[in-house]
């Protein structure tokens, strides 16, 4: 484990523990992190999307900081629940452009080659809605897309935050995708 990573574990501990200290160290350390994660996602959505990588941030900082009392474990479940929360919000944003106006739910972004097809757009609120219904099937696999795709974490990552296997992320992640692949093909 680095030392970064052992440095952010310790610092969410002690802020679960409820210092306010450890938040302001912790804080400079993730937001860039964060801030890449989220740019990469925004990278893949439909050009002139109104929302900003530091916008997405901000906003899912919000939310994390209310959960101080989170009993977190290490970087990597920081950054894996920091993820769900940065796919809600882009889903939320998706579904109010769609309300406030016909056709705007096109949020388009592209996914990995061998899940969607080369150069091929995915509408964000259709992904949701199948990794909705894989969660239903298969909650595992579609964890493990939430935290591949969603969070960018490797193999290894996913599969510390998991409590799983390596090989076990790997697999999963192969059918998950290719689930994924047929159900946005229907659609």
């Amino acid at each position: 484990m680095s030392q970064t990573s052992t440095n952010v574990t310790q610092l969410l501990r002690q802020w679960s523990d409820g210092s306010g200290e450890a938040l302001e160290r912790l804080i400079p350390i993730i937001y860039e992190e964060l801030r890449g994660r989220a740019a990469g996602y925004l990278r893949r959505e439909r050009p002139g999307h109104t929302l900003q990588p530091t916008a997405l941030v901000h906003e899912a900082y919000l939310r994390l900081a209310g959960a101080q009392d989170v009993p977190w474990q290490n970087r990597t479940h920081f950054f894996a629940i920091a993820a769900t929360l940065m796919r809600r919000i882009l889903v939320e944003h998706a579904r109010k452009k769609a309300a406030s106006k016909r056709g705007g739910a096109e949020i388009r972004l592209t996914l990995d080659e061998n899940l969607a097809g080369a150069d091929k757009g995915i509408d964000l609120l259709a992904v949701d809605q199948a990794l909705e219904r894989l969660a239903a099937i298969d909650a595992q696999q579609a964890r493990v897309v939430e935290l591949r795709f969603f969070s960018g974490l490797s193999v290894e990552e996913s599969a510390e935050a998991l409590g799983v296997s390596p090989r076990t992320v790997k697999r999963d992640w192969s059918v998950a995708k290719a689930w994924l692949h047929r159900e946005l093909s229907r659609e």
